[in-house]
Parts: structure tokens; C-alpha cells; sequence
């Protein structure tokens, strides 16, 4: 059982300087190969994690309680906790940690609707200092939008895809409670 509160009601809104659908065409709409069907057919179903996944998962939760770990520890734990929250959810990690000239994609995820989501994970203690979702600044969308073409336009990262969104998971964990999860999807 999840103990993770989920809302996907809130939205940053800013304006675009590129839309969904110039994303989504940026690197051609390519043939799908038996690498891609594979990706796709294997994609988890809701509700079907494996009693190993959800173990792993309820650990990280717990290590969010250790209140010696450093922020850019806590800000990794964070990302890890989210690629295992999305693939709890029927998405397949497509990759972690990619970075371009323009910055690092956290999370790069397939839904079961093949939609390429590129995730942008901000991990914090408490609001603060502000929420977590308020770090990720216009100069920090520009720069992940970039990076998504950049992956998108990899050769070997081409996938059969229906769309492509930029989502923020916003996690705030308390040193004494389990981590709370707000996924912004569409972001920006």
C-alpha cells in the first residue's frame, strides 16, 4: 500500500517557447523498431509493481527519516524515490541523469500511452524556504526544454513515442514522516 499523498491539480504557468507539439515532432516520428515494441510491451501495469519493487520503494521512503543526510544526497534519494513513484504507476525509466550542454534531465520516463515524460524531481525538508516546484525557474525550464530536444535527437534514444511532456515531482519529506509527492504534469 502506498502511503504517498499523489495530487496532480497544480500547474506552474508560464508562457511556452515551445509547444508540446513542436516537441513532439523535433526529432521525427520514427519507425517503430523490435527495440522500442520491447520497451513498450514490457512497461509495467498499474497495480502490478512485484513484491520486490515495492519493497524497495517502502525502503526509500524510510531512508527519507535520516536527518544526516546532506542535500545533494537528499536531492538524489529524491530522484530515486521518484523513477520508482512513476514506474509504480505503469511508466518504464527510459534514463536517469542525462545531461546535455544545457543541464540534466532527472528522469526520463515512458507512460503506458507512450508519452515520453521528462521529469524535472525537486526533493526539500520543508516549504521554508518555498515548495519545491517554486525552484524550478524560468531559466531552469528553458534549460530542461533544451535538454529534452537534445535527447530526443539522439539517435540511439529514439523511441516510438505519441507525445512528449515535461512534468515537475515536487517531494517534500520530513524527518519524521514519509515523504509527500506532488506531480505537476505538463508543467511547462
Amino acid at each position: 500500500m502506498d502511503r504517498v499523498r499523489f495530487c496532480c491539480t497544480g500547474r506552474m504557468d508560464t508562457t511556452r517557447n515551445m509547444s508540446s507539439t513542436d516537441l513532439r515532432y523535433a526529432a521525427g516520428a520514427p519507425e517503430e523498431c523490435a527495440t522500442c515494441a520491447s520497451v513498450i510491451a514490457n512497461a509495467a501495469t498499474p497495480g502490478s509493481p512485484g513484491d520486490a519493487v515495492g519493497s524497495a520503494f517502502d525502503d526509500l521512503a524510510l531512508r527519507f527519516s535520516d536527518i544526516g543526510l546532506s542535500p545533494k544526497q537528499l536531492g538524489a534519494l529524491g530522484e530515486r524515490y521518484a523513477a520508482a513513484w512513476l514506474e509504480r504507476r505503469g511508466c518504464t525509466i527510459l534514463d536517469r541523469n542525462w545531461r546535455s550542454r544545457y543541464g540534466e534531465l532527472d528522469v526520463i520516463a515512458m507512460t503506458p500511452e507512450r508519452v515520453i515524460l521528462f521529469v524535472e524531481v525537486k526533493t526539500r525538508r520543508t516549504a521554508r524556504y518555498g515548495t519545491p516546484q517554486e525552484a524550478v525557474t524560468a531559466r531552469k525550464r528553458l534549460a530542461l526544454r533544451r535538454a529534452g530536444v537534445q535527447w530526443l535527437l539522439q539517435p540511439e534514444r529514439r523511441v516510438a513515442h505519441r507525445g512528449v511532456r515535461f512534468d515537475v515531482i515536487a517531494i517534500t519529506a520530513p524527518p519524521d514522516g514519509l515523504p509527500s509527492v506532488n506531480h505537476i504534469r505538463e508543467a511547462f
